[in-house]
């Protein structure tokens, strides 16, 4: 089945499923979301097992999602003080914005597997739920297998991977219907210090290829891409965009069924929109969600892409 009628890879694919902003706090980052036109599940706390059929706990951190027909971006905040939630504190305190790029994959344990072989020493496998809100009433657990790397094994963030089971309960229409009609996620510009080194890692870590392109460094996924270019080459490849210290993840595209009418809620909901290019706008976001969004019609490609 061809990757645009179905969110989930299949056999050896590898997807780029989601983004996520660490945000303090999530009221404020919910309301400026609204403003812009997107619609949002509950805010909902996750939980977390180290093992199937063990009891799960508390992980400290709670979400609001924005799903799309390919992917969803993630909003996440603190609520405890966990080992997660201190990862996520530190990061806000650094920047608030874009910390986290998930991976989807066929078999997680598998992924697991391979990373431990590639010396990234991943830490245990981790068993994810959410309870759900269904449209008949009643509530299902979103469940997750997630593959994660200790902290500072990729400096860029928090990496990670991810297999999903519960496909139907996360991607529900009434969520994916959002009034600026942003329907895609599409690809992420990060900013190193070393493109070459970051595009290495990150072609070893994923098991797809890196090729160059200019001063850029690029990696394409079965859906998704990233880039890499050194902090100087923003100006250029992303002007405006405020620069943190390196590395960090620079901004993200999105794709818009109808540009206007994603214009026209960004403006209307107080977004710094800027036209730069044909069929392309930035929006840098309001301050309780940090970063840059850069939102394509179809068929167009982030400036980063050439």
């Amino acid at each position: 089945m061809p990757y645009a009628d179905r969110q989930l890879p299949e056999s050896t694919e590898l997807f780029l499923d989601h983004i996520a902003h660490f945000v303090p706090d999530m009221d404020a980052a919910g309301a400026a979301l609204e403003r812009l036109g997107y619609r949002l599940t509950p805010f909902t706390h996750q939980q977390n097992s180290l093992k199937p059929g063990e009891p799960p706990v508390p992980a400290g951190t709670a979400n609001r999602l924005v799903m799309l027909r390919r992917g969803y971006l993630e909003f996440l905040t603190s609520v405890a003080d966990t080992p997660l939630a201190q990862q996520l504190q530190a990061a806000v305190r650094r920047y608030i914005g874009l910390h986290l790029l998930a991976f989807a994959v066929g078999d997680a344990e598998a992924a697991w597997n391979r990373l431990q072989e590639q010396g990234f020493a991943p830490t245990p496998l981790v068993h994810l739920t959410r309870p759900v809100e269904l449209p008949a009433g009643g509530t299902e657990d979103a469940r997750f297998s997630v593959v994660r790397v200790p902290p500072g094994t990729m400096p860029e963030g928090r990496i990670q991977m991810l297999t999903h089971y519960t496909e139907s309960a996360v991607w529900q229409e009434r969520w994916m219907d959002h009034p600026n009609r942003i329907e895609e996620l599409h690809d992420v510009l990060l900013a190193v210090a070393d493109p070459e080194e970051a595009a290495t890692r990150f072609a070893r870590f994923l098991d797809r290829k890196a090729e160059k392109k200019g001063s850029a460094w690029h990696l394409e996924t079965d859906r998704g891409a990233l880039s890499f270019v050194a902090p100087d080459a923003l100006p250029d490849t992303l002007p405006g965009a405020v620069v943190p210290a390196a590395p960090f993840m620079a901004g993200y595209s999105l794709i818009s069924a109808d540009l206007a009418a994603s214009a026209h809620h960004f403006l209307k909901g107080g977004g710094a929109v800027e036209e730069i290019g044909s069929g392309m706008l930035k929006l840098t976001l309001p301050a309780p969600l940090g970063g840059t969004q850069i939102v394509c019609a179809r068929g167009q490609r982030a400036p980063w892409r050439g």
